[in-house]
């Protein structure tokens, strides 16, 4: 990549981080707690998004929504399983990257995933279901045994 158009990863995951922790504090949840344990939002974000007016719900609603997932989900699969944010090169995108998550799974395989795609998939299967999201995040990854791996 020309040197101008490199990403900043490191600017980029704190980003994430403090746009999740001001979605924590919002909710009730205090950083502290979030900090402790990435799962503490998760109640919060839940009920939040139960009752939030969907059906009202114009463009800008939607874009901030779709953030405030893909910034719960990236950072909760970092709080917890020690992933961490990878530019990837996308010619499809202007700047010619797109950022995604890289984590080692269970069995030593290091995996991506685009968290958009896995936020985008979760908007479109209404009602919202966190618990939901983030475990098709971790599936994708790896990063729990699969059940047929226990046996």
């Amino acid at each position: 990549m020309p040197k101008e158009s490199r990403p900043d990863i490191q600017e980029w995951a704190e980003q994430v981080h403090r746009a999740t922790v001001d979605v924590a504090d919002m909710l009730g949840v205090p950083s502290e707690a979030y900090a402790r344990d990435p799962t503490s939002l998760i109640p919060a974000l839940q009920g939040w998004v139960s009752r939030a007016p969907l059906d009202e719900f114009g463009h800008p609603d939607w874009l901030a929504l779709h953030e405030d997932l893909l910034c719960h989900l990236s950072d909760f699969l970092i709080r917890r399983h020690g992933a961490r944010w990878q530019a990837e090169r996308d010619s499809a995108t202007s700047g010619g990257y797109r950022y995604v998550i890289e984590a080692t799974g269970v069995d030593g395989r290091t995996r991506r995933l685009d968290p958009d795609r896995i936020v985008r998939r979760e908007l479109a299967a209404l009602p919202i279901d966190i618990v939901r999201m983030l475990a098709t995040a971790e599936l994708e990854l790896r990063l729990t045994r699969q059940p047929a791996e226990d046996v």
